[in-house]
């Protein structure tokens, strides 16, 4: 039998978080099972795993027009961050000085596959 793959993705953007901090969640869930990143996302302690379990959740439903898949079945074939825009923003400090506070943002990619 011929089985075609099945892709999805979901992209969140402009979420305010560092690149590095949610590329590093990132990491440790490529390669896996839905259900099994989704379980590790839990239990995590980072700020950035309820943003990723959403994007995830999203590619999976972008996925399941056909009812027919199983969640063990799919896995992660892509999870990476890209850099966005940096807010920039000023503290006021001693003396008039002007304090540079820079904010960064990120996207985050997630592609699935059956």
């Amino acid at each position: 039998m011929n089985q075609k793959t099945i892709t999805s993705q979901a992209i969140t953007k402009y979420i305010r978080t560092s690149q590095y901090k949610s590329s590093r969640v990132l990491q440790q869930i490529q390669g896996k099972s839905y259900s099994e990143a989704k379980l590790m996302l839990q239990f995590m302690p980072y700020k950035t795993c309820k943003i990723i379990m959403k994007t995830l959740d999203s590619a999976f439903h972008n996925m399941k027009q056909d009812l027919s898949i199983n969640k063990k079945q799919i896995k992660i074939i892509e999870a990476y961050a890209n850099k966005g825009p940096v807010l920039k923003r000023f503290q006021p400090r001693a003396q008039g000085r002007a304090f540079p506070i820079k904010k960064p943002t990120c996207h985050i990619t997630i592609k699935l596959e059956v």
